[in-house]
């Protein structure tokens, strides 16, 4: 069971890195299910937009609310977070690889995208998790010992990927 992670310190890092390791593995041709994260800024406000790209090829979902320039409160549309992970799950079939952009606070509760982790290592997928550094522990915990830190290097997770994905394919054979 391939089960990898990534974390880097700084907004909006680990996405973009996974963003630039899926381009990689998308020029190699291998098959994807799960999300990536991108974070358009918003005008006049000190928190930005969170976009979720569901893999392969959308929809894109805005999983932020916008609660004003004052607010304090989480953010997160959960309805759209939840259409996000139906849209993941109706797409494992087809994947060679999982990603998924974040194991956040709701997926450290047991909820969001943990449906959708379960389901890919239950058939045997290999996982590539963005983790942030508050979320570390509970992820680990989650992971119950499976988990392997990756490099911080686009090129080298994809490495890892495609060779995750190679392995399954041979032992599926």
């Amino acid at each position: 069971m391939d089960l990898g992670y990534v974390t880097l310190q700084g907004r909006g890092a680990t996405d973009a890195c996974l963003m630039l390791a899926v381009a990689q593995l998308r020029k190699a041709g291998l098959a994807m299910a799960g999300t990536v994260q991108t974070n358009p800024g918003r005008a006049g406000r000190d928190a930005c937009d969170m976009d979720l790209h569901v893999l392969p090829d959308g929809p894109v979902l805005r999983i932020s609310q916008d609660l004003g320039s004052g607010a304090r409160g989480c953010r997160l549309d959960g309805d759209a977070l939840e259409t996000a992970v139906a849209a993941c799950l109706q797409r494992l079939d087809g994947a060679a690889l999982v990603v998924i952009n974040k194991f956040g606070k709701q997926e450290a509760g047991g909820r969001g995208l943990v449906p959708v982790i379960a389901a890919a290592l239950e058939r045997g997928l290999p996982v590539l998790v963005g983790v942030n550094a508050l979320n570390l522990p509970s992820f680990l915990s989650f992971a119950d010992g499976l988990a392997q830190p990756l490099p911080t290097d686009p090129v080298a997770i994809a490495r890892w990927a495609l060779a995750a994905a190679q392995t399954r394919a041979i032992a599926a054979e």
